[in-house]
């Protein structure tokens, strides 16, 4: 998330809760992710505020940490990452705590890679494997007759012929 994204959730009369845990993937990386959550007001409520209790927090960081631990060992970096695209992470969670403290507006916000496996080239050939599909095209050059290679907008071409 970007700093003017979060700056727009802060408001007054409402507690931040944040929490941090340390995972690690099956493929061997080691991530630390962070998640922020801020409190709800109910329907009906007359009060101004809405302060959740100390104790409230302790309990919601828990199930924030117990979720991202288990959303992170669950599979490999490549599945970690579809995962925090597509999944709704937040209205899980916002639905594990309704019963501690109604949250709103509950994100996984950052993730740090802190330490990587050691290089291995068939893991990233499997990585690559679906792009080789959407390859260049080739196309000869009418003066040379040599073939030339197009990747996006740039051609590649022999010493005579022109880009």
């Amino acid at each position: 998330m970007t700093r003017d994204k979060i700056c727009s959730l802060i408001k007054k009369r409402q507690t931040i809760i944040e929490a941090s845990c340390d995972v690690k993937t099956t493929d061997g990386y080691m991530l630390r992710m962070f998640c922020i959550a801020f409190t709800m007001k109910n329907e009906k409520q007359i009060k101004n505020h809405c302060y959740a209790k100390s104790a409230q927090c302790r309990t919601i960081r828990e199930k924030m940490v117990e979720y991202m631990g288990a959303m992170g060992a669950k599979g490999d970096l490549k599945t970690l990452v579809k995962t925090l695209i597509t999944a709704e992470c937040g209205k899980d969670i916002e639905k594990e705590c309704l019963m501690v403290y109604p949250i709103k507006e509950c994100y996984i916000r950052k993730v740090k890679v802190l330490k990587k496996p050691k290089f291995d080239v068939t893991a990233l050939m499997e990585w690559h494997t679906e792009e080789k599909a959407v390859a260049g095209a080739t196309v000869t050059d009418t003066d040379t007759g040599e073939a030339v290679a197009v990747e996006g907008e740039e051609t590649v071409a022999g010493a005579g012929g022109r880009y």
